[in-house]
């Protein structure tokens, strides 16, 4: 919102840092592009729609505290008035419907700014002469304060310069709007608008049938110290394989999660830990050959990050009550009292060292076998056995984020190896433009056997940091820019890893990105480092000699010409030496020729070398980068998928195919395998032999619901369930698909490889996997084609989040790299109208989250037609209003709801349902009017949307499992869709947003047995969604 000052010479305009941030008047000269800060307010002051009367002294402007606020509570902003001679500010309204978007008339006897009354806001009128107050107009334009308002809070307006009237706009018009109260008169504005819309990103995936399920993850790999075995977890169980070309085997038969697996310091055993959702987990031990596993706990509880110390004795790890973990309703945040143990390998009793105090990953040095090296967000330290004498090494951090790196603050954050999550993301909501950056800890950083340096994992990337011994304080370093650090660093991935581990030897570093493993030797990439120096220093060398001689010969030449130019008789020794040093430069010039012919025939020889490896098959050999790179090797372990067998017959009911509009009355779906084979009337006796009959006369069929925008909210990570309640639940409740936009974790991966298998009930298992964020810093589209490989070549997940990735450039890049590498992306909307605007316009197949005014007109609902971006507007979580969750907590029976009792953990229930106020949500508002929600506004969208051929989907974020889908599908239909519509919008919609249209979505002939049966009627009511009788997913029918 810029305004000129009266003299033309500044402009004075809100200006926040990078992609959040509370913003901050700045004032700029019309000659220079740096800004002038005006009003300098503690952190997080917002201070928006600068305006400025007939006296140049004073800006008009509104301001709140911090950026916005979740489910807030009124008032949100109030009008201010700054003197510019003083520097002072005074407050000039106090309603409790704010004030914003101030304007004052040419001749200073009016001012006029927003506000809202009850649930509509209009422009209050105040006579600065007299002080009285009324309203202006009213409604007008739904004011933006409830997000982060980037278009200022309400469209701009402005007086004519007779001070007679205001312009402005609302109800998708222009009016003039008279200041003695008379009529207002429209203004006819219309024009015609072209376009250019990215290209579209849309591609039709197949989902995997095949009888064996390859895991998408291998976690944990380490290899054997000798360098001949590599173990490593896939489906939750542990692994061998020998290297490079052996068959992985399992080394044990137990039924029960097996993790965090260490090589002993011989080589022939590995020590891990288990985990079972009944009796809990111990640390365990198996030899190499495999055979029966020994117990070496004899207490049951949560362990994990085992490690040996040096000679083989003793076994340490991180222990907590698995009592914990197992009443865990939600997120588990970690052990209360957790602390470091150690156990003797051949088993006995557990002896506590110490409180892990925020620390974790224990692990040694060859050298130093009495000290014990852990991690936390205070650095790489290490301490005794009995935990005493504490040192901190090092502290190493990632590049500071130029803006949000997400809108969501306080959330939990994940660490590599933690059970739970440590920290909470910055609060973007209340940081300012004079705030600092935030600047990423490493997630882990773990000491070499040898202990000179360290392998840090920042971000998705993993580094090595040489450890100097400085004395005092820990050094910090950071590897943002590794040439300009103070110690060497080292980056060793280039597409991103995760699960580094160390070598025995401290001489590689291995990680794994899906189920592909990395090494790199680094005592490879040292030596040919020191081959180039060598060769480097001799050319030297052989240059200085060269140039040495040549200064001799000229120097001699010179005493020769001299002695000459006297008439003098040059001397024959001087002779002889201009002869000498004669032969010595052309032999300096002979031996750089022999030189570079030695250099030529070397690179010959490496060309001839890789011609006989693409021979042989291997094409890696031929790429164009001269830098060292790691190598890659698949890690395919494959099991058996759950698939059912036999045919199964749905005869009677309803069918709503969700083919268009198609219902077809006393139907037959018959489904064989896993497959709809039949959809009709009287299904043919060949496809319903031997078949079983299920009787579903008088009820409603249709197709499995589909969560585009599915959380599970927060899946236990690296120990994981043997069953995860929060799937169940959904399941129950008719969804049969969820997609998760924002993993923060890879674990998902683990959790969809169970589900396949059979190992783990639940819907289909899609995701996004971790999101795009900010802290990549995408330098290009070349950058922004390798980081996007993480999800087309090692997840698999076939799409991505956009996460606030940076500015518009670099959104482009990725949405570019995502058509190359066909990716169907989908982005955050991040409370801001503008951004979800561009993420159209440049071609993005989705957007998170509600575009957060309203109401919203035509032009919007053309343009996401033609870019076909699908909008799941999460309305549970509504932006620009209280959350609509709120609206049905206060109406729904949840807490005594038996299906929801017997699917969730009941102090899950407990925190949701029995008492909700400040704390039950992100804001302070835990209950509101019926008439204060805004997703009816938001479904209106919806409804204009699918009725004119653009795209939404169903996404629930998780914020009540199973039952709150249903909601998030009424709140949609609330702004008048059609039943039929907003059930099509829950099945193939969805689908089709997620790229499995073909397979998913529709009840008909040659999809996948997704089927919901309803024993009430979901046409004459929506809200029958939830009378289920029978769930189908994939062929298989639950009760």
């Amino acid at each position: 919102s810029p305004e000129w000052t009266p003299d033309g010479d500044y402009i004075v305009v809100s200006r926040s840092g990078g992609l959040g941030g509370a913003a901050k008047l700045q004032m700029y000269h019309k000659d220079q592009r740096s800004p002038l800060p005006v009003i300098r307010g503690q952190n997080p002051l917002k201070t928006v729609g600068a305006a400025f009367g007939p006296d140049e002294r004073f800006i008009w402007y509104a301001s709140r505290t911090g950026d916005w606020q979740y489910d807030a509570l009124f008032p949100q902003y109030q009008i201010q008035r700054y003197d510019r001679e003083t520097g002072q500010s005074i407050t000039l309204t106090r309603r409790y419907g704010s004030g914003f978007r101030p304007a004052v008339s040419p001749d200073g006897n009016w001012l006029v700014y927003g506000s809202r009354e009850d649930t509509e806001t209009g422009l209050r009128r105040r006579d600065l002469r007299t002080g009285e107050e009324s309203w202006l107009a009213y409604p007008v334009q739904r004011d933006d304060m409830e997000s982060r308002a980037p278009l200022d809070v309400l469209p701009g307006y402005s007086f004519t310069p007779d001070s007679e009237a205001v312009v402005v706009s609302y109800g998708g018009k222009i009016w003039r709007v008279p200041m003695d109260g008379s009529a207002p008169t429209g203004i006819p504005f219309e024009v015609e608008v072209e376009l250019d819309v990215g290209p579209e990103v849309k591609f039709d995936f197949q989902i995997d049938t095949s009888a064996t399920v390859t895991a998408h993850q291998i976690r944990h790999p380490v290899t054997s110290p000798d360098g001949r075995h590599l173990a490593f977890t896939a489906f939750d169980r542990l692994w061998v394989k020998e290297m490079p070309d052996g068959e992985p085997r399992r080394l044990t038969d137990d039924d029960v999660g097996e993790y965090h697996a260490q090589w002993s310091p011989d080589g022939q055993s590995l020590a891990y830990v288990t985990w079972d959702d009944d009796a809990g987990g111990h640390i365990m031990r198996i030899p190499l050959t495999g055979g029966e596993p020994t117990r070496l706990t004899q207490v049951a509880a949560l362990y994990y990050n085992v490690a040996w110390n040096p000679d083989g004795s003793r076994i340490v790890a991180t222990r907590a009550a698995a009592r914990q973990l197992k009443e865990a309703p939600d997120v588990f945040f970690g052990p209360i009292g957790g602390d470091f143990v150690w156990v003797p390998s051949s088993g006995g009793d557990v002896t506590r060292i110490a409180p892990t105090g925020g620390r974790d990953v224990a692990h040694f040095t060859q050298a130093d076998p009495d000290r014990i090296y852990a991690y936390g967000f205070q650095g790489l330290v290490s301490f005794r056995w009995d935990g005493t004498d504490v040192k901190t090494h090092i502290r190493v951090v990632g590049v500071p984020a130029a803006g949000a790196i997400s809108p969501h603050g306080g959330e939990p954050v994940a660490m590599p190896r933690r059970v739970f999550p440590v920290g909470e993301t910055p609060d973007v909501s209340q940081a300012g433009l004079e705030g600092q950056p935030f600047v990423p800890p490493a997630a882990l950083v773990q000491i070499s056997p040898t202990g000179e340096r360290a392998f840090a994992q920042v971000g998705s990337d993993i580094y090595t940091v040489a450890i100097p011994q400085v004395g005092g304080p820990p050094p910090v370093v950071s590897v943002g820019n590794p040439r300009g650090a103070p110690v060497e660093v080292r980056k060793l991935s280039d597409v991103g890893g995760e699960f580094p581990a160390w070598s025995a030897d401290g001489n590689r570093v291995s990680w794994s990105i899906g189920n592909a493993l990395f090494t790199y030797d680094l005592a490879q990439v040292e030596a040919q480092e020191d081959t180039v120096a060598m060769i480097r220093r001799e050319g030297a060398l052989r240059k200085l000699a060269a140039m040495a001689v040549n200064d001799s010969l000229r120097d001699a030449r010179a005493q020769a010409d001299s002695i000459r130019g006297a008439d003098g008789e040059v001397p024959d020794s001087l002779t002889e030496r201009i002869r000498t040093l004669r032969a010595d430069s052309v032999q300096a010039a002979a031996d750089e020729l022999i030189a570079r012919a030695d250099s030529i025939r070397a690179a010959a020889a490496r060309v001839e070398a890789q011609a006989d490896s693409v021979r042989g098959g291997n094409e890696d050999v031929l790429s164009d980068s001269a830098d060292y790179k790691p190598s890659e090797r698949r890690i395919e372990v494959e099991v058996p998928r759950d698939k059912p067998e036999g045919t199964v017959v749905l005869r009677g009911g309803r069918v709503l195919t969700m083919k268009d509009h198609e219902i077809i009355d006393n139907a037959d779906v018959v489904v064989t395998d896993n497959l709809i084979t039949y959809v009709g009337p009287s299904a043919p006796d060949s496809l319903t032999e031997g078949a079983e009959v299920v009787d579903v006369s008088g009820t409603t069929v249709i197709p499995g619901f589909i969560d585009t925008h599915y959380h599970a909210q927060w899946l236990v990570p690296e120990i994981h369930p043997r069953q995860a309640w929060q799937y169940l639940t959904n399941l129950a409740y008719g969804v049969t698909t969820t997609r998760d936009p924002q993993t923060a974790t890879t674990d998902i991966l683990s959790y969809q490889d169970r589900v396949e298998i059979g190992e783990m009930l639940g819907p289909r298992i899609f995701s996004t996997g971790p999101g795009v964020f900010l802290g990549e810093n995408i330098r290009n589209a070349e950058h922004a084609e390798t980081v996007l490989k993480r999800y087309s070549e090692y997840y698999d997940t076939k799409t991505l989040k956009m996460y606030m990735s940076g500015n518009r450039q670099q959104r482009q890049w990725i949405i570019q790299a995502a058509k190359k590498l066909e990716l169907m992306p989908t982005t955050e909307g991040g409370l801001d109208f503008k951004l979800n605007l561009t993420h159209a316009i440049d071609g993005y197949p989705g957007i998170e989250h509600a575009l957060p005014i309203a109401p919203i007109y035509s032009d919007v609902v053309e343009l996401f037609k033609a870019s076909q971006t699908t909008n799941s507007p999460t309305l549970l979580v509504s932006y620009g209003g209280p959350f609509g969750e709120g609206y049905f907590y206060a109406r729904e029976e949840v807490h005594d709801n038996p299906k929801m009792r017997r699917f969730s953990p009941e102090a899950s229930l407990d925190a949701r349902t029995r008492r909700r106020g400040q704390g039950a949500g992100p804001g302070p508002a835990g209950w509101a009017l019926p008439e204060e929600y805004v997703f009816p506004k938001h479904a209106e969208f919806v409804k204009a949307l699918v009725e004119d051929s653009a795209r939404a989907g169903v996404g629930s974020h998780g914020q009540l499992q199973g039952l709150g889908y249903h909601w998030e599908l009424w709140a949609m239909a609330s702004g008048g869709l059609s039943n039929h519509d907003a059930l099509r919008v829950a099945t193939i919609y969805g689908a089709e947003a997620i790229g499995f249209g073909s397979q998913l979505g529709t009840v008909e002939a040659g999809k996948l047995a997704d089927i919901l049966v309803l024993e009430q009627d979901p046409l004459g009511d929506l809200r029958n969604t939830t009378s289920l009788r029978w769930v189908m997913k994939n062929g298989r029918i639950y009760d």
